[in-house]
């Protein structure tokens, strides 16, 4: 079965720079904050998201790309197709 690394996640979300994303991320104590917005620029360790204004109080977050293969943040893209989850894969 196949594994991701860390760089098929970077590879998996730099095909999507500019879209519309959905964050859901490990707020602790068993609470789990939504966020969504833009995915404005890939780094070669993190990810930029720029937030929708009226929504959220800040206007950019970064995640790691090991938050992604740790399952501590689950980024689904939003598209005219529909949705698509950038996850790995269990062995």
């Amino acid at each position: 079965m196949a594994k991701n690394t860390l760089l098929d996640i970077k590879r998996s979300l730099e095909a999507h720079v500019g879209s519309k994303i959905r964050l859901r991320a490990n707020g602790g104590r068993r609470k789990t904050i939504e966020r969504t917005g833009t995915l404005e620029e890939i780094y070669p360790s993190v990810f930029i998201v720029k937030l929708d204004e009226e929504q959220h109080a800040f206007k950019r977050v970064s995640y790691s790309y090991a938050d992604i293969l740790t399952e501590s943040v689950e980024v689904t893209v939003c598209n005219d197709e529909g949705h698509v989850r950038i996850a790995h894969l269990q062995q």
